[in-house]
């Protein structure tokens, strides 16, 4: 019985949406600090504390949610709708992660503890209500990784990272963000509002034109990054990375809109194998052409 509980519990955190915080390292990378000993280490404890406080944020939604999730279809069986981590057992793990990780990020850079306890209040605000207001739900999700950016900005000294990246990140948040709602929309069908209430704000057509018009954005954003950002070589070998990331977006367009997935963005990340070679030849790309060239 305890055992399954732990297991729960760690299931509840979600260590398979880290991947999302995997946006607190662009700054380390996209100014060319890789290589620098102190930068990574304080960028990678920045990473971890960043998961910890995620994983509180998820526990707080699911406690939250616990009704609502009961009436879902694949919700149902998150351990704490499922009744295997009692809410008290969630409420204590909540409190025990922020006391930890709060006082280190302080220590680690008050500016980055002030950007998490940000990120932090800010799904507080979204769990309770926010998520339910059609577009800003969106829009809130895209702030958070917009924050991971700044985070990492904050506890390494930044020499030339490009205001660019705040924004492809915004526009690449938005359109998995729509994605994710168009994915929730077509799994519930009709009975959609009864089980996240903020759907009954969109329409299948609505969601299309919204992902379509940050699709496009995103693209221009990133092709006018790669060629007037100040850190990228003066030859422009960084627009080689453009054809990667055309398709990326246009392979999730596929699942979502052909193969009917796109609902849970991080399961797609780990197992879809062309988005996963898109991606990893895309990193390879930038590394070598900011780290060899």
């Amino acid at each position: 019985m305890i055992n399954a509980m732990i297991r729960g519990l760690i299931k509840s955190l979600r260590p398979r949406q880290w991947t999302k915080n995997a946006f607190v390292l662009a700054a380390l990378v996209f100014d060319r600090q890789l290589t620098n000993v102190t930068a990574l280490l304080h960028s990678l404890v920045g990473f971890i504390l960043f998961c910890l406080v995620s994983s509180a944020v998820y526990l707080l939604n699911d406690i939250v949610d616990v009704e609502a999730d009961r009436q879902h279809p694949t919700k149902r069986n998150r351990p704490i709708a499922a009744g295997i981590v009692p809410i008290p057992t969630a409420i204590a793990a909540t409190v025990a992660i922020l006391a930890i990780c709060f006082p280190l990020a302080y220590l680690l850079s008050p500016m980055f503890a002030a950007i998490l306890v940000a990120y932090f209040l800010m799904n507080v605000a979204y769990s309770n209500w926010l998520k339910h207001v059609p577009l800003v739900d969106v829009m809130i999700i895209a702030a958070g990784f917009v924050l991971r950016v700044a985070a990492g900005v904050s506890v390494i000294h930044v020499e030339r990272f490009s205001p660019w990246l705040y924004v492809v990140t915004t526009l690449l948040a938005l359109y998995i963000g729509f994605g994710k709602r168009r994915a929730e929309l077509t799994l519930l069908s009709q009975n959609a509002n009864s089980h996240r209430r903020v759907l009954d704000g969109y329409t299948l057509p609505l969601l299309d034109q919204l992902i379509m018009v940050v699709s496009s954005t995103t693209i221009v954003a990133y092709s006018l990054y790669t060629f007037s950002a100040p850190n990228l070589p003066d030859n422009h070998t960084m627009m080689l990375t453009i054809p990667f990331v055309l398709y990326g977006i246009f392979r999730y367009l596929y699942l979502m809109q052909v193969e009917g997935v796109g609902g849970e963005p991080e399961e797609l990340l780990l197992k879809d194998r062309p988005l996963q070679i898109a991606i990893a030849l895309w990193a390879l790309a930038v590394l070598i052409i900011f780290y060899l060239t």
